[in-house]
C-alpha cells in the first residue's frame, strides 16, 4: 500500500457510525402491537394486507427488508436520472407507508395510531451509534478535521447527529448535490468544502459500494467492518481495512 498523506477524514454515517437496521427495527416494532407482514418482500406492494395476530422477529425482518429495498431502488433511480430528486425524508415516508401497509397498520382494525406512518418515518432519524463511534470520532478529531457525508437530508442528518451524539467539524448532506451516493457529485461536496485535492481526503465507510464511488473521484479509502455493512470483494483495493474505529485510528498513527 502506498503511503497515505491525509489532511481530512470523511465519514459515511448510515451503517458506518450508526446501526441503521436496529433503529428501523425499533420503529417497526412500535408501529402496531397487533400487525405482522402479510406477504414476503417479493410480493406486489399494492397487495392488500391481512394482519396476523403478532409481529414476530421474522415478520420484523421482512418489513425491514421491504424498507431497505425501497430506499435502495429509489435512490438508484434518482442517481440514474429515472426519477426527479427527492430528499431522504420523502423516501423514508414512502418506505414507511409501504411497511405500514404490509403490516396492516393502515387497517383500522389493527389499532394503529393515526400518526403511525409519520412516527415510523422518523425512526430513520433515531438510530443508535455503534459502541465505538463516539469515542472513535473524538480520538480521530484530535488530529484530523472530521466531515460527515451522508445520504440523509439536511434536517434528517441534524436530528440523526444529535440523537447519536455525533460531533463533526462539518456535516454534509447529499441533499446539497441533489443526488445520492455513489454519484460523484456527493463526494465532490467534501472536496469543495475542504479545498483539498481528493487524494488528501480519506473516505471511511462500512460499504464497499460507497468506497468505490469515492475512489472513482480520487479519494483515498478505508473500509471499517460492521455487522450490517457491504464487505469488499476480492477485486476491491482500498487503502486501509480496519476492524473498528480504534483500529483505524491506530493505523493512522493517532495516539
Amino acid at each position: 500500500m502506498a503511503e497515505l498523506t491525509i489532511d481530512a477524514v470523511v465519514f459515511d454515517v448510515l451503517g458506518t457510525l450508526v446501526d441503521e437496521p436496529a433503529g428501523l427495527r425499533a420503529g417497526i416494532r412500535a408501529l402496531t402491537p397487533s400487525a405482522s407482514p402479510s406477504a414476503p418482500p417479493s410480493a406486489p406492494l399494492s397487495a392488500s394486507p391481512s394482519p396476523s395476530p403478532s409481529l414476530d422477529d421474522s415478520g420484523t425482518e421482512r418489513l425491514l427488508l421491504l424498507w431497505q429495498r425501497h430506499i435502495e431502488r429509489e435512490q438508484g433511480r434518482i442517481v440514474d436520472g429515472d426519477r426527479p430528486y427527492l430528499p431522504s425524508d420523502a423516501l423514508d415516508r414512502e418506505a414507511a407507508e409501504i411497511v405500514a401497509r404490509a403490516a396492516g397498520a393502515e387497517d383500522p382494525a389493527a389499532g394503529a395510531d393515526p400518526d403511525a406512518v409519520a412516527s415510523l418515518a422518523r425512526a430513520a432519524r433515531r438510530l443508535p451509534p455503534w459502541p465505538d463511534t463516539v469515542a472513535g470520532l473524538a480520538r480521530l478529531a484530535e488530529r484530523f478535521p472530521m466531515i460527515g457525508l451522508s445520504n440523509a437530508s439536511r434536517t434528517a442528518l441534524l436530528e440523526l447527529n444529535a440523537h447519536a451524539g455525533l460531533r463533526w467539524h462539518q456535516a454534509l448532506s447529499a441533499e446539497d448535490a441533489r443526488t445520492y451516493k455513489p454519484d460523484p457529485e456527493v463526494y465532490r461536496l467534501a472536496v469543495t468544502v475542504t479545498g483539498l485535492p481528493p487524494e488528501r481526503l480519506l473516505m471511511v465507510a462500512a460499504h464497499a459500494w460507497d468506497l468505490r464511488g469515492a475512489q472513482a473521484l480520487g479519494l483515498r479509502t478505508a473500509y471499517v467492518a460492521r455487522p450490517v455493512g457491504d464487505p469488499p470483494t476480492s477485486s476491491d483495493r482500498f487503502d486501509l481495512y480496519a476492524e473498528d474505529l480504534a483500529d483505524l485510528a491506530d493505523q493512522l498513527g493517532v495516539s
